[in-house]
């Protein structure tokens, strides 16, 4: 169930982003400065990096899975003399 968290979770799609471009940055940047905020944009803020991360270890993992540049890379030469 730990996994799973983020179902459950109720969300108000899009407002962080509004702030975020309401204050003229972008949504990461706007998320660093604003983490440590009191009250819900605090928790939007932990919440969007939160993501990020999430998002981050999930692309690395799909880069891994099916072989990424540079194990393409490993692949082709394996066994040439180069």
């Amino acid at each position: 169930m730990a996994g799973k968290w983020i179902q459950a979770a109720h969300l108000d799609t899009g407002s962080f982003t509004a702030k975020a471009k309401a204050a003229g940055e972008g949504v990461q940047e706007y998320a660093q400065e604003k983490k440590n905020a009191p009250g819900k944009l605090g928790k939007q803020a932990r919440l969007a990096i939160g993501f990020k991360k999430m998002a981050n270890k999930r692309k690395k993992k799909k880069s891994v899975k099916h072989g990424g540049e540079a194990a393409g890379m490993l692949h082709r030469n394996f066994g040439r003399a180069m």
